[in-house]
């Protein structure tokens, strides 16, 4: 799966978790948490893989099984302690969502069930990529994606992914727009601190000191 999509399950999946089980949408650090944890496994292997030539293939240590459970259970006891339980789970869930959700794309895409994606070093996908930098191999694969995109041939799964996008974008839009909304927020107070916040009107327009 490419990132965005990746982005687009783990927020879906948290906010409709936020919804039913606690009665609330995300917060900005939760949301920002579970789209960026939701990354973060590719974040890992692929410069790794194609640019440093660290591992044979973009899925190794990020998106292993062994790696992934325990680094959602440090960050999910370190947000405790730090009185943001909410983000650990989400970050927890972003993460460990990644790891089957490239399974699933492999079976839907290619008919195979491709568990070794996700159990390195036990089992490996084992081939050396023939790119050697990141830009040059993102570029090779993104191309054939690109095509179909602005050729309009959408296979059913294509559609499905856009129309997923769609749904996920107004679900954001009723959250309340998590991360956007404390950007602005920011924004606006450190504009106040800054030049001051302006003089209200009194009862008869004129302005308050």
């Amino acid at each position: 799966m490419w990132p965005w999509e990746h982005a687009i399950v783990g927020y879906l999946a948290y906010s409709l978790l936020c919804r039913g089980l606690y009665r609330r949408t995300p917060t900005g650090l939760e949301a920002f948490a579970v789209v960026f944890a939701s990354v973060l496994p590719d974040l890992i292997d692929k410069p790794l893989a194609w640019e440093f030539g660290v591992f044979e293939s973009g899925y190794a240590l990020g998106h292993s099984i062994f790696f992934a459970v325990p680094l959602s259970i440090f960050v999910g006891v370190l947000a405790s302690r730090v009185g943001r339980p909410g983000a650990g789970v989400a970050f927890g869930l972003g993460y460990l969502l990644h790891l089957p959700a490239d399974v699933l794309d492999g079976y839907l895409r290619g008919g195979r069930v491709r568990t070794e994606l996700m159990l390195w070093p036990v089992e490996s996908v084992g081939h050396a990529s023939e790119h050697t930098d990141f830009v040059g191999e993102f570029s090779r694969l993104f191309g054939g994606y690109q095509e179909a995109l602005l050729a309009g041939e959408l296979s059913m799964y294509m559609q499905v992914q856009l129309g997923l996008a769609v749904g996920v974008f107004v679900l954001w839009m009723l959250d309340g727009f998590p991360v956007f909304r404390e950007c602005v927020d920011y924004a606006r107070r450190a504009l106040e601190a800054a030049f001051g916040r302006p003089p209200r009107p009194g009862p008869r327009g004129e302005k308050r000191e």
